[in-house]
């Protein structure tokens, strides 16, 4: 069950009605896109764990918005909420909890905000804590590609922290309404007052420390927007009507999802509506209008001629004077009407600047990799080349394999097969397969002979490697060793062609170079494992070079030509052992 609360907004003075979030909820078809929005809160972010689409499901099939009773808004049930005015404590249908599975937790949000949050933290979080208590809050500098600058006590910069993917962290308890707060069923009756959640969050945390109640507070990378505030609110609203059952309109006819409600008077120019925008009832447009959605209008609105209006919210009752223009502006009701409070004509509403933010629209993956048309070479037909030329190896190879391994396993015991853990596309970790070259346990004492190491950088090699057997220096100098990563490839983990697959302790070194070489599928050869000079103390500067520059100019020309000189240095390579 899922209980959103909407607190009367204390920055404002007592008695005074000029709340945001009030008119919102209180405003057709503005109220329906808040409402719906809210309840969806906490399924907005990408999510793959099982465990919390469930929880998601339950919480919207029971949410309840309680809002303030001073508010005159009367009780009553939508699509995705039940409306519950309430004065004081908020009453909780103790049945509803009762039947809730053991496990379950019991959520109550802070409707002034709503969130953004990566749900996979969030559902490990739940998933792993013991307490009974615990306290989420969205936090933006969390999310993956944010750099923290570390001082030491003397004020100065001691360096940078760079966060490569959205985590999660403990926090002090706040002191007022976190954005959600999550209690297990089983204990609610201990935190409620009499089956009714008390007004104050400091009354919830005294009821909970005298109970012995466990409770704790974390922070988890998200987005949490202010409804209480202009930008705020028409960001939200802006992702509401773009994710709204309408299509993107642009005749009267057609512009609206209540048919028959736009009366058009003057007929010798029609009134241009472009994209979404949502219209309530009674709508009166004159001619020469242009409305450019995301946008929402009211009941009873009457917009003279030649008006514009771009993304922006008008209230019910509004009369939008000829000739207005109004962007990114909320009208709340009928006491704008087109005129300041000096009287000359103006935006009838604040005008607030875009937000950088797609609220809604973000996705949990990292936004900083380079990206290609979908049409494009390294969109789509380079993978469909990778995947031909997988099958054709592989089917090459097959008949020789079981020889191959014969070898191996003959030369030393061990198995067949070694694989890595590395990150791929975006930073996805796979498992990269090769033919093991080296003795078991070889791994274990690489960190010894690192001060031996022949190359600069993160990488470790050394001339006539010990760990390195009979057999595995040959499938090593002829590069058979690498055949099992094209089922890599055929798996869409890597490409033929693309920087060398690295794991994570080795791609954290270099903020700029992991985003560019992450951008693409690793490869199997590339552009430095064909052009590298090896020169003393420049390998690590060379790699990081030529990873750029192949993100850079990836091609089907420079594929071609990376293929072409990998075979000739294979063949070369092969002929050598002979």
């Amino acid at each position: 069950m899922n209980l959103i609360i909407v607190h009367k907004n204390k920055d404002l003075p007592a008695g005074d009605n000029d709340s945001l979030l009030r008119f919102a909820i209180s405003s057709e078809p503005l109220a329906g896109v808040v409402l719906d929005g809210l309840s969806k809160g906490l399924s907005w972010g990408q999510s793959s764990v099982s465990a919390l689409r469930r929880f998601a499901k339950r919480a919207h099939a029971g949410t309840i918005c309680a809002v303030p009773e001073g508010w005159g808004i009367e009780p009553h049930t939508t699509q995705t909420a039940h409306i519950m005015p309430y004065a004081g404590k908020v009453p909780i249908r103790s049945q509803s909890v009762r039947k809730a599975k053991r496990n379950s937790w019991f959520v109550v949000s802070d409707g002034r905000f709503v969130t953004h949050i990566n749900n996979d933290l969030l559902a490990n979080i739940l998933a792993t804590t013991q307490v009974d208590v615990v306290a989420v809050n969205a936090e933006s500098e969390l999310l993956a590609a944010r750099e923290k600058i570390r001082l030491t006590v003397q004020g100065k910069v001691a360096g940078f922290r760079r966060l490569y993917d959205d985590s999660a962290e403990l926090a002090p308890l706040p002191l007022d309404w976190p954005h959600h707060l999550f209690v297990k069923t089983n204990i609610l009756d201990q935190v409620l007052d009499d089956w009714a959640l008390p007004e104050s969050f400091s009354s919830v945390l005294e009821r909970c420390r005298s109970h012995g109640l466990t409770l704790q507070a974390v922070n988890v990378a998200g987005l949490a927007l202010d409804l209480e505030t202009e930008d705020g609110l028409l960001n939200f609203c802006r992702a509401g009507v773009r994710s709204s059952p309408c299509g993107s309109y642009t005749r009267i006819a057609q512009g609206s999802c209540n048919p028959a409600v736009v009366h058009n008077r003057e007929a010798d120019r029609e009134p241009r509506l472009v994209g979404k925008i949502l219209l309530g009832k009674n709508v009166r447009i004159g001619s020469d209008v242009v409305i450019v959605g995301p946008t929402i209008i009211g009941n009873n609105v009457r917009i003279e001629r030649g008006s514009v209006i771009n993304s922006s919210i008008i209230g019910p009752q509004v009369h939008i004077p000829q000739g207005q223009m109004l962007q990114n502006c909320i009208v709340k009701g009928p006491q704008y009407c087109g005129k300041d409070p000096t009287g000359s004509k103006s935006c009838i509403s604040t005008q607030v600047s875009s937000h950088k933010v797609e609220f809604g629209r973000r996705e949990f993956t990292s936004d900083i990799f380079r990206s290609w048309g979908i049409f494009s070479y390294a969109g789509r037909f380079k993978r469909m080349v990778d995947f031909l030329a997988a099958v054709i190896v592989l089917a090459l190879f097959a008949p020789i394999t079981p020889f191959i391994a014969l070898a191996i396993k003959l030369n030393s015991p061990g198995p067949v097969f070694y694989k890595d853990k590395r990150q791929g596309l975006h930073g996805r970790a796979f498992n990269c397969w090769k033919f093991r070259t080296m003795h078991t346990g070889s791994e274990s004492i690489q960190e010894k002979l690192r001060v031996v190491s022949q190359v600069d950088g993160p990488q470790f090699k050394i001339k006539d490697d010990p760990r390195i057997s009979t057999v595995g220096r040959f499938l090593r100098d002829t590069y058979i060793d690498e055949i099992p990563q094209f089922l890599n490839v055929l798996l869409g983990q890597m490409s033929v062609v693309g920087p060398r697959p690295s794991p994570e302790s080795e791609n954290t070194l270099c903020p700029s170079w992991r985003d560019a070489r992450l951008s693409v599928r690793p490869g199997i050869t590339g552009l430095w494992q064909v052009y590298r000079t090896r020169k003393p103390e420049q390998d690590f500067q060379e790699w990081i070079y030529y990873d750029t520059e192949y993100v850079r100019r990836l091609s089907l020309r420079t594929d071609l030509r990376i293929c072409w000189r990998t075979i000739k240095k294979m063949v070369r390579s092969f002929i050598s052992q002979f």
